[in-house]
């Protein structure tokens, strides 16, 4: 059957009025807000967020954003539903803190209601403004409000009955590992955003957008999903009160840093696409002004960065130790013995290619001379080693600990670690293309 495009033929006055009817409605239920501190329910987050997209779209199908007349309505609900799925999010966030099981969360808790309630505070500079747009555009408002019944929080005092056992999956130990080795690399490759001090805003500037910017915070907030939905699949399925300790609380890091990413990117996403200077027409810079009169740039990058960003950096840091604790309770153990690098033994080169395959994986290998035990992870660990191996002239050596670093320590030194016998660079094994980075 031939699909065929139906064209209705409701006027676009009365279609805006439509599309705009529920985001206006609840613009004149925040109006009665008399503070920013209670009342925005994730509820009411969501309402705001699913009928300003749906405004949006609507608006953006009919060339709003090429129509002067209508491209400053088209991005106030842009930024209604930007600001309201980062509301969302830091919501969830400070809803579920309970049950994450973090350390010392309470600066955290602090900073996370100081930039929720900067969020909630513009959303109420934003609604009146969209009215008297609404009204400029003769989109009717509407007469009625909605009540606070309709929009209740979360949270009550009761919880539904336990009475289905949060058990262990099959081939738990295997999807353990993997989970727990993936958090401790992704980590890693967030590690050049980690900083120590709070940023000014002229520095912020400096590394937003070119350093840091929604695509780069949206690929890391895929990957820590991909990594929630992996446990939660193959790990456990229950919720956060009950069953393996230990399990919940990683679980707790890589969720809470998944939803700060997604905060994250929607309030880089806004300033980047409607409040940086990026040498747009007259009649988008004057919107732009506009916008930053009403969402002031320079507190949202600050939540941003010096709340966000750092929160991201710090839960990557602080979650390193659980996922190696429970690495390392959970790997498969064996040993190897290996040769020594031929002439020059474990100098610089060789010692950086073994570390560099221990941290790839994330968990626990000791270096074996004599009695002797070195921290393989470590460069400094293995050149003293070599120390003692030079001295007493040794040619093999036994490696102890994660299975999966020994395969590839076992491939290394197949390839006389990645040298000839003048200490020159030769190619490795295919197997072993992570070392090149």
């Amino acid at each position: 059957m031939e699909f065929q495009k139906t064209v209705c033929d409701i006027s676009f006055a009365e279609k805006v009025r439509i599309f705009s009817s529920d985001y206006l409605k609840c613009c004149v239920y925040i109006t009665n807000f008399d503070s920013p501190r209670y009342l925005f329910t994730k509820m009411l987050f969501s309402k705001l967020i699913s009928t300003s997209q749906v405004l949006e779209d609507f608006l953006d199908y009919h060339g709003a954003k090429n129509s002067k007349e209508w491209y400053f309505y088209r991005e106030l609900s842009a930024a209604v539903r930007h600001l309201s799925l980062a509301g969302y999010s830091q919501t969830h966030i400070l809803n579920r803190l309970i049950f994450y099981g973090l350390p010392d969360s309470e600066t955290f808790e602090k900073e996370g209601t100081a930039t929720l309630y900067f969020i909630r505070k513009t959303l109420m500079k934003l609604v009146p403004v969209i009215l008297e747009e609404a009204r400029r555009l003769n989109i009717p408002v509407p007469d009625e409000s909605y009540e606070m019944e309709d929009f209740p929080g979360i949270t009550t005092g009761e919880m539904l009955h336990y009475d289905i056992d949060d058990i262990d999956k099959d081939l738990q130990k295997k999807n353990i590992v993997k989970i727990a080795s993936e958090l401790l690399s992704i980590a890693a490759t967030f590690e050049p955003h980690r900083f120590y001090k709070p940023y000014d805003f002229a520095e912020i500037l400096g590394i937003v957008p070119d350093r840091v910017n929604e695509v780069e915070m949206r690929r890391f907030e895929m990957l820590v999903h991909n990594l929630q939905s992996s446990f939660d699949t193959y790990v456990i399925h229950g919720g956060y009160r009950f069953g393996n300790r230990k399990l919940k609380d990683l679980r707790g890091y890589f969720s809470v840093v998944f939803h700060m990413l997604q905060m994250i990117g929607r309030l880089l996403h806004f300033y980047e696409r409607h409040l940086h200077e990026a040498g747009y027409k007259d009649s988008y810079k004057k919107v732009q002004d506009q916008l930053s009169v009403l969402i002031d740039p320079e507190t949202l990058l600050d939540r941003t960065i010096n709340f966000g960003l750092y929160y991201v950096c710090h839960y990557f840091e602080t979650g390193k130790d659980l996922a190696r604790e429970i690495l390392n309770e959970n790997i498969e153990r064996s040993s190897i013995t290996v040769s020594v690098p031929v002439k020059l033994g474990f100098h610089s080169r060789p010692s950086l290619l073994v570390a560099k395959t221990v941290q790839h994986y994330g968990g626990q290998v000791e270096l074996c001379v004599g009695k002797d035990r070195f921290d393989a992870s470590s460069v400094l660990d293995i050149q003293w080693a070599g120390g003692k191996i030079q001295k007493e002239n040794i040619a093999e050596v036994t490696f102890e600990g994660d299975v999966r670093a020994l395969k590839d320590i076992k491939i290394l030194a197949r390839a006389n670690y990645g040298e000839d016998s003048m200490g020159k660079d030769i190619p490795l094994p295919k197997d072993l293309n992570y070392l090149r980075h």
